[in-house]
């Protein structure tokens, strides 16, 4: 008796033995035309054996889905390829969502169950050399096209599998992209270019998904084009368009446990380079000790990332992730290296129509003079967020957006020794 196309478990049944008969191919010197080909033609051969009644239509479209599923990303693959959509996250077979011009939105496409989405992960991970199990539950890796995979799986989470895909950016944003998005205009562009140029320790603070690895790609561009630069990341986001760079990327653990290549162990290995810049994706944990060491010790002009709800909080973020070091160093001494590394802070936030924004630029500055326990450190800010609507000293641009204090940094003298002159807007105290 024939089979239909509809009835249980012919789906599976189709898709199974394709990929056994795939794995016998290699499929991999194929270009994608000729393997939808290929599998079409295996496909037409095991219908007409088993006398299954299917369309042509269907068998095509089937064609297709085992394409994806066995070479590329499974139901989401074509939005791996829209370039509008920046990050896919996979809940549950039936929840996916992505964010599509910083906003979030469910979509309405499906796996057939948490099995598909576990194929999928492993046809991804396994060329990586990467494993997913009970016994290694969490894996977060770079794609070759660029993009960063983090799967997560029970019991860690309560849902049998969670996949979140942040999309590599081709078309990395430059100033001008930021000046038209808003996030920031024109006066701040040449305050920050200059204070890069002046060779002054940056920190790009904000929350979860703000752009601040976008933000440092961007501002590292006004490095000039004749220093050497050694980039280091968990996994290789920043493409910066200079012509003197090169790229550390730390490893996790193989199979065995063995063989990871941690960010400190990079950040210690890129001061024997010859840098005159390093710049770190982000800090997390006790590498804070080593970057903060290389930003004081000849190394200035550095650039780094921190997960922080404001400028305030990266102080204390900071603090903890220097402890962590095991140096044995005391809190007073943990923030006389922060105060004495630092020299400022870029604070990036969202508004609540999802709209990325600069909100605060700050120097960070020891309150206190001594140099006992009792060490101090404030945050002054240079430029801080405003609504519009407000009045305020003296605006940028004359829109919404972040306005000038009144603050003078007292790192303007070494910005004027430098060669540079900046104009807040009421005196040129450049």
């Amino acid at each position: 008796m024939s089979l239909t196309y509809d009835d249980t478990n012919i789906l599976n049944y189709l898709s199974n033995k394709i990929s056994k008969t795939i794995k016998a191919e290699d499929f991999s010197k194929l270009s994608p035309e000729e393997r939808l080909k290929r599998i079409e033609k295996y496909l037409k051969e095991i219908v007409d054996e088993k006398k299954i009644i299917i369309s042509q239509k269907e068998i095509y479209r089937l064609a297709g889905e085992i394409n994806e599923d066995s070479f590329g990303f499974g139901p989401v693959s074509f939005l791996i390829n829209d370039e509008k959509i920046t990050e896919i996250m996979i809940n549950n077979f039936n929840q996916v969502y992505i964010e599509e011009n910083d906003v979030i939105k469910k979509t309405d496409i499906t796996f057939r169950d948490n099995n598909h989405i576990r194929n999928m992960v492993d046809k991804i991970l396994s060329p990586l050399g990467l494993r997913l199990d009970e016994s290694s539950p969490m894996v977060d890796a770079r794609l070759k096209n660029g993009s960063r995979i983090n799967v997560v799986l029970s019991p860690v989470t309560v849902n049998d599998v969670v996949v979140t895909i942040r999309k590599f950016k081709k078309n990395i944003m430059d100033v001008n992209s930021l000046e038209k998005a808003g996030t920031i205009n024109k006066k701040i562009a040449d305050f920050i270019e200059i204070c890069v140029k002046s060779r002054l320790n940056i920190i790009v603070s904000g929350a979860t998904s703000t752009g601040k690895t976008t933000f440092l790609n961007v501002i590292s561009n006004f490095i000039p084009l004749d220093e050497r630069i050694v980039t280091i990341e968990e996994t290789l986001e920043l493409n910066l368009n200079l012509p003197h760079i090169i790229k550390l990327e730390s490893r996790p653990p193989n199979l065995e446990g063995k063989g990871e290549i941690t960010i400190r162990e990079l950040v210690r290995n890129s001061l024997r380079m010859r840098p005159d810049r390093i710049i770190v994706g982000e800090i997390r944990g006790a590498e804070a000790v080593d970057v903060l060491q290389a930003m004081n010790t000849g190394h200035s002009g550095s650039m780094t990332t921190v997960h922080s709800n404001s400028p305030r909080d990266l102080i204390s973020r900071l603090e903890t992730m220097i402890l962590m070091s095991k140096l044995n160093l005391t809190p007073a001494t943990a923030r006389r290296m922060i105060e004495s590394s630092i020299d400022l802070i870029i604070h990036l936030g969202k508004l609540k129509n999802g709209r990325r924004m600069l909100l605060k630029i700050s120097e960070l500055i020891n309150k206190d003079e001594s140099i006992g326990s009792n060490t101090i450190l404030e945050v002054k800010d240079i430029f801080r967020y405003q609504d519009g609507n407000n009045e305020a000293k003296s605006t940028i641009g004359g829109n919404a957006g972040a306005v000038y204090t009144g603050y003078v940094p007292t790192f303007m003298d070494r910005i004027k020794s430098g060669g540079f002159n900046y104009n807040f807007g009421d005196e040129n105290l450049g």
